[in-house]
């Protein structure tokens, strides 16, 4: 087979055109080289046409011999495969490295034959943009993989442009391939690092999404447990308010029963979601007597035994859970629900409990103990200071040894009867009483007999006495009699009756 650079040569010289030879093949293959990687196929097709022009003038000295040879040592110096098509698109020239790279002949790839190199995935999209181009006469551009002799493939980068004469006609395509693989490679390289990267950060941006997920949740249910306290913490407040303003009222009563009358108009305000009642002992402490409830609160008995609570007995606030049958109070026999009984103590004594019973099957709870405490604590210090302002004031008004009314309050009573009496315009009667000898028999029989006999003496004349009169203890053994509305005839009646 002769060399492909002669069959090119006999080629041209038989087309019998001065500009198409070696020389201009060269040229343009070189200009082709100088221009492929600017992908500009405008200036290419200017810079080929001009070649030609350039070559047609200074080429008629030349033999078609040196055509030749220039044109096969430039085209075998070019680093990539060089080949060349006819119009139609049939390929008619390849350089060596062609055939180095293929192991093939130039017979086994002209025409269509180099189509046996492509790969199977790359070919039909590799035609069909050939057959575009060559159609449309515009510069073709494609990467696909051509088969190397022993086997594997490579990645190309293919161009070629068309070559047109000076009336525009396409006369031949010019062409390149470069070889790309290690671009190729080194692409997949850094595309698979990009990749790598790019799992590295989306891995990154889940893992913050998720921890940004987790705080946002951890953050909602740290406000709503926020909410909850404030909520909490502002009802604790009301209710401290509460407590506060029940504890200035409780200072100010001076009876009991206005005592209970405070503690139970706070109570269901203090504690709304308890059903509860106060029971207060009797003076003989055996018996617990209830004196108001609220909310409806569940009550077997109106007064029970003080051995049938346990915090009577303890001393000690009393927490049943509902459906604990542990050690139920036998007052609270018919609830079913959860209670507690707190102890109301003032001054080391029990007064009392404040029994409270949840208003549902569910439990009380005890974080509320301090509430309850403080409630009861309170009224039982408010029940203590009005029997110690009562207590008071009976020994100051009263004799403590025989229960009369005293001298100091018999001048509080006389100076306001006799206003009352002149007011009025009725008589008020006053009778003086004395013990004869009690003296001498108290000298004889001793301070304890005497003290007796005052007693005794005391509860006679109480006895003897309208509701209206009034008995005092004037000093001694000397009584007065205060009778009210009495005039003289009635008080020597009443005088006569006494010392009867």
């Amino acid at each position: 087979m002769p060399p492909a650079s002669l069959i090119l040569s006999d080629r041209f010289h038989a087309a019998g055109q001065i500009y198409i030879g070696a020389a201009i093949i060269a040229a343009l293959v070189f200009s082709l080289l100088a221009l492929k990687k600017l992908g500009n196929s405008t200036a290419i097709a200017s810079l080929l046409a001009g070649k030609f022009r350039d070559l047609r003038k200074s080429d008629h000295g030349n033999t078609a011999r040196e055509r030749e040879l220039y044109f096969q040592s430039m085209a075998e110096a070019a680093p990539d495969i060089i080949w060349t098509a006819t119009p139609d698109g049939s390929d008619d020239y390849f350089n060596q490295r062609m055939f180095d790279y293929t192991g093939m002949t130039l017979e086994q790839l002209r025409g269509s034959g180099w189509t046996a190199i492509v790969h199977l995935d790359d070919l039909q999209t590799c035609l069909t943009k050939w057959e575009n181009a060559r159609r449309m006469g515009t510069p073709y551009d494609m990467e696909y993989r051509l088969r190397r002799a022993d086997g594997n493939y490579r990645w190309f980068i293919v161009r070629g442009n068309p070559i047109r004469n000076s009336e525009g006609k396409i006369v031949k395509w010019f062409g390149t391939c470069t070889d790309i693989e290690n671009q190729k490679q080194n692409q997949q390289i850094l595309e698979e690092q990009v990749l790598e990267r790019t799992m590295q950060l989306e891995d990154m941006n889940r893992r913050l999404q998720d921890e940004m997920a987790e705080k946002d949740f951890a953050r909602h249910q740290f406000d709503e447990q926020n909410a909850i306290m404030m909520s909490d913490l502002e009802k604790r407040s009301e209710r401290a308010t509460l407590l506060a303003k029940m504890g200035e009222l409780l200072q100010s009563c001076v009876s009991r029963d206005e005592v209970i009358k405070v503690a139970l108009g706070f109570a269901p305000k203090i504690f709304p979601s308890a059903r509860g009642l106060l029971a207060l002992l009797n003076s003989a402490r055996n018996l617990a007597q209830v004196i108001g409830s609220w909310n409806e609160c569940q009550i077997s008995a109106s007064e029970f035994d003080s051995s049938a609570c346990w915090a009577l007995r303890t001393t000690h606030p009393h927490l049943v859970p509902a459906g604990d049958a542990t050690a139920r109070c036998p007052h609270a026999s018919g609830i079913s629900g959860s209670y507690i009984c707190i102890p109301i103590l003032a001054q080391g004594e029990t007064l009392g409990i404040l029994h409270l019973q949840a208003t549902t099957d569910g439990q009380l709870e005890s974080a509320e103990l301090s509430f309850r405490t403080t409630f009861a604590g309170q009224v039982g210090l408010s029940i203590a200071n009005i029997r110690l302002q009562e207590k008071l004031l009976i020994q100051s008004v009263r004799d403590p040894l025989t229960g009369l009314y005293n001298r100091r309050h018999m001048d509080e009573l006389l100076e306001r009867e006799v206003r009352r009496a002149s007011r009025g315009g009725y008589s008020l009667g006053i009778l003086m009483i004395d013990l004869d000898h009690f003296k001498n028999f108290n000298d004889t029989y001793g301070h304890e007999a005497g003290d007796a006999i005052l007693r005794e003496t005391a509860s006679l004349l109480v006895r003897c006495v309208r509701a209206e009169d009034f008995i005092f203890r004037f000093g001694g053994e000397e009584f007065v009699n205060l009778l009210p509305t009495a005039n003289l005839r009635a008080s020597q009646k009443r005088e006569g009756n006494t010392c009867a």
